[in-house]
């Protein structure tokens, strides 16, 4: 949820719808009942997709994640691992990075993070390293959101040309229940406050997004393909899954969630203790 008291801007929103994905709640203890990183770890090899989700602030999520992927990895599976934190057009600065300093995590992130980033970097910094020391494809999957800025204003054919629009599966309406499902996370996330004028155009910017990692993904199903990405991008019923198409036995959906959070469309759900934060909607007011 998000803090909103004055109108909104195609780029302050992008920003929030961001923050949204990444989910929300109060500072609670985590159930006991959670799996353990071993057991959620053991369910990744011979998976076309594992998509893993996150509470972007969450260290103990984040470090949860990271332990169950490790588990698997040093087990013999070698997958492709590709992060919402690098836009897609910084593949080359990653490439470019292996080859100049094969082992360090550190100069990739500074070569391919671009500039003034808003990701806490040392919270994704093991997960290059793994990578790095395995040897595995790391992939830049995100839109960016300067993309995604041009998509609420303009409209798809401001990034995608048509072909790839239809490439991306872009070419038809959006399905009414995911239209529905979004349009109720969006107010949700601010505070019953969302700007209705901008909904098409930030619909359209998520699908886009979740479009664009999925197209990502596709290549290296045959290996094993593993999505770091916020909860919403990685549930069955909103992000990713939907636009990769084929089996969906081939694809595991883990929601690494806060208290409180709703748990639907994961396929396991490990709960952590909620980062303290302050209430985002305490006073919230929006001028329309």
């Amino acid at each position: 949820m998000i803090h909103v008291r004055h109108r909104l801007g195609p780029r302050i929103a992008i920003v929030l719808l961001a923050a949204v994905l990444a989910g929300c709640a109060a500072r609670a203890p985590a159930p006991s009942t959670s799996p353990s990183p071993e057991v959620v770890g053991a369910g990744f090899a011979g998976k076309s997709y594992v998509l893993l989700g996150e509470v972007h602030d969450n260290a103990a999520a984040q470090q949860q994640r990271l332990q169950a992927l490790t588990r698997a990895v040093e087990a013999g599976w070698r997958p492709a691992i590709a992060m919402e934190q690098f836009d897609r057009e910084r593949q080359g600065d990653i490439d470019r990075a292996r080859v100049a300093r094969p082992r360090d995590a550190d100069y990739l992130i500074a070569q391919a993070a671009g500039g003034k980033s808003a990701w806490e970097w040392p919270l994704y910094r093991p997960v290059v390293a793994l990578a790095l020391q395995y040897d595995l494809p790391l992939l830049a999957a995100n839109l960016s959101r300067a993309d995604a800025a041009k998509i609420v204003r303009g409209g798809l054919g401001e990034v995608f040309p048509t072909a790839q629009q239809a490439a991306l599966g872009l070419d038809k309406p959006l399905p009414v229940d995911l239209v529905a499902a979004q349009t109720a996370v969006l107010d949700a996330g601010h505070c019953g406050h969302f700007p209705k004028a901008m909904l098409p155009g930030m619909l359209n910017a998520q699908a886009a997004r979740d479009a664009v990692m999925a197209e990502t993904l596709r290549p290296y199903a045959g290996r094993g393909a593993v999505l770091i990405a916020g909860n919403g991008h990685v549930r069955r019923d909103l992000g990713v899954p939907r636009w990769i198409g084929g089996d969906a036995r081939g694809v595991v959906s883990v929601g690494y969630l806060e208290p409180d959070s709703p748990s639907d469309g994961f396929d396991a759900v490990v709960r952590v203790v909620a980062t303290e934060r302050k209430d985002p909607c305490a006073g919230a007011v929006v001028k329309q």
